[in-house]
C-alpha cells in the first residue's frame, strides 16, 4: 500500500514557483564548485561531488515537502514526460508532482544531477507550468 498525499495549496505553489526567477537569474551557477576526485593518504580516490549553491538546496527542501512528493511515481514516465516539452505544457498537478519526484530523487542516483535539471531547463519548464496553473 503507497502513502497517498494531498495536493500543493496555492500558498505552496506560489513558493516553489517563487524559486524560477532565482535560479534562471543572469550568471547564476546551481553548482558553486565540484569537491572530491583526488587521492588521499591512503591511496583511496574519492568520486567527485558537487557543491550546490545554497538557493538550489533551499529549492530542493521546498520540492520535497510532503504536499509535492508522489510516493507511487514511476520513474520511466516521469522521464519521458520531463523530455517533452508539450507534456509539461499541459501536465496537470499531480504529473507536475511525478515529475518533481524524478528530480528531487535523481540526485541519489546520479551526483550533479539537480544541477543538470536547473541547467537544462527542466525545473523551469515545471515552474513555468507550475505558474499557470496557479493564475488558472
Amino acid at each position: 500500500m503507497t502513502k497517498e498525499t494531498r495536493l500543493p495549496t496555492p500558498g505552496e505553489i506560489k513558493e516553489l514557483v517563487s524559486f524560477l526567477p532565482r535560479l534562471y537569474a543572469q550568471g547564476f551557477n546551481p553548482i558553486k564548485k565540484w569537491e572530491g576526485g583526488n587521492k588521499n593518504a591512503e591511496g583511496i580516490i574519492h568520486m567527485p561531488w558537487p557543491v550546490y549553491d545554497t538557493l538550489v538546496e533551499e529549492f530542493i527542501r521546498v520540492a520535497s515537502g510532503e504536499w509535492w512528493l508522489d510516493f507511487d511515481y514511476h520513474p520511466e514516465e516521469a522521464y519521458e514526460m520531463l523530455k517533452n516539452e508539450e507534456a509539461i505544457k499541459s501536465a496537470d498537478l499531480a504529473k507536475i508532482k511525478m515529475m518533481l519526484t524524478f528530480i528531487v530523487r535523481g540526485e541519489r542516483f546520479s551526483d550533479g544531477y539537480w544541477g543538470s535539471m536547473i541547467e537544462g531547463g527542466y525545473v523551469r519548464r515545471l515552474l513555468e507550468r507550475l505558474e499557470q496553473l496557479a493564475n488558472e
